[in-house]
């Protein structure tokens, strides 16, 4: 059964150009042309992955990835006229997974689509299924974390982020290293996602303060996952 993607756009001409391009690729799409609408089609039928714009009239397209992320980690690609390096770093921060600045090409917005969805599909984990690293578990197949017994509820590029880490305990990470092993190597965008994305994870691992920190930053260089944990 082919991918079900749902498009969230109010202007006409780009929804019919994104449609035909993505029909082409076999997708299945659906399309609200207001954000009220969009939020109701993705919590009643959750799809493969939600193209979201920017600007929306009735609920704008930050507001909605907020309330969606109370529910669901559906994978989120923004299409964004604002090219201010902040504003793209504020939609990461309120869980979008990536974002194609407008006006954009359909043959890269499609790329963008496949590339994500096989980071959520976990095409790129490796072949060991279970990480054990002090009371860090990670389930590659399941793609769950547990510290300290607690589950953890993590974005998909929080979980990759994560597991590449976690393979090479003690091992220091560029900022570099990571966009090429997560985001992959045609990524666009600008490499605070990085920090952006491990601010996040710090978040949920350190929801004890007398547990070991679990990731550590070695300034001027990267980020490491600790081996004392």
């Amino acid at each position: 059964m082919p991918d079900y993607i749902l498009l969230i756009e109010d202007d006409p001409d780009v929804a019919k150009i994104v449609k035909r391009y993505l029909e082409r690729e076999s997708f299945r799409l659906e399309h609200a042309d207001n954000g009220r609408l969009g939020l109701e089609m993705a919590l009643n039928n959750p799809p493969s992955l939600i193209i979201l714009d920017w600007m929306l009239p009735k609920l704008s397209g930050l507001e909605l990835l907020k309330d969606l992320r109370k529910h669901q980690q559906t994978p989120v690609i923004m299409l964004t006229a604002r090219t201010e390096e902040m504003d793209r770093i504020l939609g990461l921060e309120f869980g979008a997974d990536d974002y194609v600045l407008k006006p954009f090409s359909p043959r890269e917005l499609v790329a963008r689509v496949k590339a994500v969805l096989r980071r959520f599909a976990g095409e790129t984990a490796s072949s060991e299924l279970v990480l054990k690293i002090g009371k860090l578990i990670i389930n590659s197949e399941k793609r769950t974390v547990h510290y300290a017994d607690k589950s953890l509820d993590l974005t998909v590029l929080e979980f990759d982020l994560l597991y590449i880490l976690a393979q090479y305990p003690g091992k220091v990470f560029s900022r570099n290293d990571l966009l090429d092993r997560v985001w992959g190597r045609d990524f666009s965008g600008v490499d605070r996602v990085v920090d952006v994305h491990i601010s996040k994870l710090r978040q949920k691992l350190e929801f004890d303060s007398k547990l070991p920190k679990v990731l550590k930053t070695v300034r001027g260089i990267g980020y490491q996952l600790s081996e004392d944990i």
